[in-house]
């Protein structure tokens, strides 16, 4: 089973608009389009999944570049998500809000206490 990336979606396209487009080129098995976890509103990406490799690849190179809703699709052959360890930096890469002196807001170690009061900067 090949997994197929849709990118530059409409955040309107249904998944029965993706599976018409790709229908053509074989059988599809699954459509899920990736929605947002606090909205539920579509991220404008989706992934086709589709039973024949062939298939797919003919898909892949049929589709990619071409428009649905107005927009140009990027399509391509899924690749795995990247692993991330227990604590590591976020997707970014920003280590919220630390320097790399070891410094930022809690520098002067008031954890746990009130905040303390600052002098004026002027």
């Amino acid at each position: 089973m090949k997994s197929i990336f849709v990118g530059n979606l409409s955040f309107s396209t249904t998944e029965d608009e993706i599976r018409s487009l790709f229908e053509p080129y074989g059988a599809v098995d699954r459509v899920s389009i990736i929605t947002d976890r606090d909205t539920g509103r579509s991220r404008g990406f989706a992934f086709v999944e589709m039973g024949n490799d062939q298939e797919a690849e003919a898909a892949i190179s049929a589709i990619n570049g071409g428009t649905l809703g107005g927009r140009t699709l990027n399509v391509n052959e899924a690749r795995p998500r990247a692993e991330r360890g227990p604590g590591g930096p976020p997707r970014g890469g920003f280590s919220r809000g630390r320097s790399e002196r070891g410094g930022g807001r809690n520098a002067d170690d008031y954890r746990g206490h009130a905040r303390q009061p600052r002098e004026p900067r002027w």
